[in-house]
């Protein structure tokens, strides 16, 4: 299984350091290693794109959910002329 077969299955940490090191040996690896991280950091830049989407729609979606419905408003106006 290759790493970007792995990219799913691991966890934002460990995704996070992955691309740390892709950059690192990117700018100062061997030629191969060179390769390796130009093709493995466009796949784990998409997957962290990818999961903070996820994570602010599902935040969105937490706080519309607990959102009070908005008091009815009562115009001042009126509420002192019935008092």
């Amino acid at each position: 299984m290759s790493l970007i077969e792995k990219i799913p299955l691991l966890n934002d940490a460990a995704l996070k350091n992955l691309l740390d090191n892709a950059k690192r040996l990117g700018a100062s690896g061997s030629p191969r290693q060179q390769e390796d991280a130009a093709e493995l950091i466009p796949a784990v830049e998409a997957a962290i794109a990818e999961r903070r989407t996820v994570k602010l729609e599902a935040a969105a979606e937490k706080r519309n959910a607990n959102k009070k419905p908005a008091a009815p408003k009562v115009a001042k106006g009126k509420a002192a002329v019935a008092a």
